[in-house]
């Protein structure tokens, strides 16, 4: 079931529209970051208008201890990995350095095994000095989006775009900030879920994550 008729037929689909709506918004080749899973759809359909190098852009909670789902932290990989922290939640929790090391170093492992599994031995692709393109395929609260942001701008990127097709308006009003553009295609009032934005939001297998982003190597290589 879907929301109306103007929700999306599926992600692929989507990923043409945003491209339209991106094309004359980037000079020269930028690169694409999708969040996986979901965002990888829609980011390999920017990336093939584009003709601009697609890759993954990967985030791990460092949780609390004793509680791991509440979130003191988060890890973002690339070509250099980095941590953003929370300071309120930090200063809430009182973890130890020991810990927030240790716990940094084994969210670092888990990125490591999922890009392993989904790119194999391919390096990420360099961001510095570069415009940089953030993919999903919609976003809800926006907690895992900001992250990933303020990571990428403390890596040194060049000019910062975050693209979706749908999100809330609050949730886009955080996100503004942390962006030198923004664009999204839908800012529904009654927002409920992403999935009620498409007529079809299957699971993405990590089967057609791999396939896309092994379609997508040759993308933006001139």
């Amino acid at each position: 079931m879907y929301a109306d008729d103007t929700a999306f037929p599926d992600r692929r689909s989507a990923g043409r529209t945003l491209a339209a709506a991106l094309r004359h918004r980037v000079v020269g080749t930028p690169v694409i970051l999708a969040l996986p899973r979901g965002g990888v759809p829609v980011a390999y359909e920017v990336a093939l208008a584009l003709d601009a190098p697609l890759d993954l852009l990967m985030v791990r909670k460092i949780g609390a201890p004793g509680n791991a789902e509440f979130g003191i932290g988060a890890v973002v990989d690339g070509s250099s990995h980095r941590r953003v922290m929370n300071d309120a939640a930090v200063r809430a929790v009182g973890p130890s350095k020991a810990y927030v090391e240790a716990e940094t170093q084994r969210q670092l492992e888990e990125i490591e095994r999922r890009r392993s599994a989904y790119m194999s031995d391919r390096a990420p692709v360099p961001v510095v000095g570069r415009t940089v393109i953030v993919v999903d395929d919609g976003i809800a609260m926006g907690g895992t989006a900001r992250v990933a942001l303020q990571a990428l701008r403390a890596a040194g990127v060049g000019r910062l775009m975050l693209a979706v097709p749908v999100a809330p308006r609050e949730t886009l009003a955080l996100l503004r900030p942390e962006v030198d553009d923004l664009v999204c295609l839908q800012v529904p009032d009654d927002f409920g879920a992403v999935g009620a934005h498409y007529r079809q939001f299957d699971q993405t297998s990590d089967e057609e994550v791999v396939a896309l982003l092994a379609q997508a190597q040759s993308f933006g290589a001139h």
